[in-house]
């Protein structure tokens, strides 16, 4: 197990009081109601609002790094030992940071990728640069729904005291999907300790070849949105008997078509895999949901 996958699994046993858990979930179960209503009522097509991950400041990013490396030895010593991808690309963490704002505690590791490749075309700065702004976005917005949430609890019952008795974390962090001489596919995840509701996930496809990042088009051919959408629609029946939920029909605004935009990650054995997030085309109950498309 790496350290990333150790340090994940030491949050993810962190246990919860059975009492306080209980009374938040029951805050955020009618909290979330009141919003997927408002939600469904705005967008029209019953579909999730989803926020922007966008580009940020490479200064900035680069900064941290440096900092990080010249004033910390054993830091330094970490990124030298991590290992390089085939050789071509490797994703380490250049920096991470932890601040409590009231109760609610952020804790955030800022992954980043390294080419060794001399020409990349400016992917790893692109890439880096996005990155940061995920990291930096998605705490600011999880503080604010925490807010919202701790304002929920109190309305149902809860107490100040019960409330700050569990720490209230916003974690992001990444996860290395596959990974080979051709191409490297990992995730920027970010999630929020009291709910999955509004967990998110960037998803990069980087062609180690070319150093440039990978589309549906690239992997499945000229064909792709014919092919996609045929496995997607024939595998869903299977889900819904799997998982006892009915998908959202086109007009519930469920799945119609995948995009360009469509969210994927590579598996070893050279298949993409595409990922609705939660609510995007079936009830909450369903969570995310993933089909594998046979190349």
């Amino acid at each position: 197990m790496n350290q990333l996958d150790d340090a994940k699994k030491r949050y993810d046993e962190t246990p919860i009081p059975e009492e306080l858990s209980g009374r938040i979930q029951g805050a955020i179960e009618q909290f979330e109601g009141r919003k997927a209503t408002s939600t469904r009522n705005h967008n029209g097509n019953g579909k999730k609002r989803y926020y922007s991950w966008g580009l940020g400041t490479a200064a900035a990013f680069l900064l941290t790094f440096t900092a990080a490396l010249n004033i910390n030895t054993a830091f330094a010593e970490e990124v030298h030992q991590i290992p390089v991808v085939g050789a071509i690309a490797r994703v380490l963490t250049v920096s991470s940071y932890q601040k409590t704002v009231g109760d609610e505690k952020i804790s955030v590791e800022v992954p980043g990728v390294e080419f060794i490749q001399n020409d990349t075309h400016g992917l790893s700065m692109q890439i880096n640069e996005e990155i940061q702004e995920i990291c930096s976005r998605y705490s600011d917005e999880s503080l604010e729904r925490a807010q919202e949430y701790k304002q929920a609890f109190l309305d149902t019952g809860g107490t100040e005291a019960e409330w700050a008795e569990h720490q209230i974390e916003i974690k992001v962090w990444y996860e290395i999907k596959a990974q080979s001489d051709d191409y490297l596919s990992f995730v920027v995840r970010g999630t929020e300790s009291w709910t999955s509701a509004y967990s998110q996930e960037k998803y990069y496809n980087i062609d180690l070849k070319s150093g440039k990042l990978l589309s549906l088009k690239d992997v499945l051919g000229e064909d792709y949105i014919n092919k996609a959408n045929e496995s997607i629609n024939s595998q869903m029946e299977e889900k819904s008997k799997e998982i006892g939920i009915s998908f959202f029909t086109p007009e519930e605004g469920g799945f119609e078509s995948i995009t360009d935009e469509t969210k994927f990650y590579m598996k070893d054995n050279g298949n993409p895999v595409i990922v609705f997030d939660k609510y995007e085309i079936a009830p909450g109950a369903a969570g995310s949901v993933e089909f594998e498309i046979v190349r």
